[in-house]
């Protein structure tokens, strides 16, 4: 018989869960696989290397049966985690997801770039907020209050190593999520010129109940 779900630390048996998880929600929170000719380079640029890099970092829901139906990972440091994905994961990934030469043809190849260019995670005014996360639920595990108890232990973690502060970039148009982070406490941080992307940030003292 199954147990409740609960949050856990990430484990590596989880890895292939985690991938499938980013991406069945890497299309505004829904499945990616009908819009990308490669969907793998959701995982490959936003979960994989947060996996291979920094792994105490990242927890997931535990559907009470030992799966994953949820994750959420980041980074304590974002400029040492850049220097990292440059310097050890980009290597690992790049020849499997070649940069595009020319302009982008393609919805994949929009992702490809990012891929390749981790300094754009550089952002100075999001300086006074080290720590960046990405979180992702399987939808018929959303809004059930899993998402704030994976927020709750990243942010945690985050205390008790003395982060101060977290930020994390979503999709504008991404509303959902956008309705979710608001409750959680997060605020919008104003970046110029942001393209389709808001950055939001908060402080890593753990939400109230």
């Amino acid at each position: 018989m199954a147990s409740s779900p609960v949050v856990r630390p990430y484990r590596p048996a989880d890895r292939d869960a985690v991938e499938d998880i980013c991406v069945r929600t890497a299309h505004l929170g829904q499945d990616s696989r009908r819009h990308y000719t490669d969907p793998a380079i959701f995982p490959a640029t936003f979960a994989a290397p947060y996996l291979h890099l920094e792994p105490e970092s990242a927890f997931v829901l535990d559907d009470g049966a030992g799966h994953a139906v949820g994750y959420i990972l980041g980074t304590a440091d974002t400029p040492r985690f850049v220097e990292e994905f440059r310097a050890r994961w980009l290597p690992r990934i790049a020849d499997r997801h070649p940069e595009p030469v020319g302009p982008s043809s393609a919805p994949d190849e929009e992702i490809v770039r990012l891929l390749h260019h981790p300094e754009r995670m550089i952002v100075p005014q999001v300086a006074a907020y080290p720590a960046h996360l990405h979180i992702d639920l399987l939808p018929a595990w959303q809004g059930r209050g899993h998402g704030r108890a994976l927020m709750t232990a990243f942010l945690r973690a985050l205390g008790h190593r003395g982060v101060p502060a977290v930020h994390l970039c979503m999709v504008t148009a991404n509303t959902a999520a956008r309705a979710f982070y608001d409750r959680l406490g997060f605020h919008e941080i104003h970046v110029p010129d942001p393209g389709p992307v808001t950055y939001l940030g908060r402080t890593s003292e753990v939400p109230p109940p």
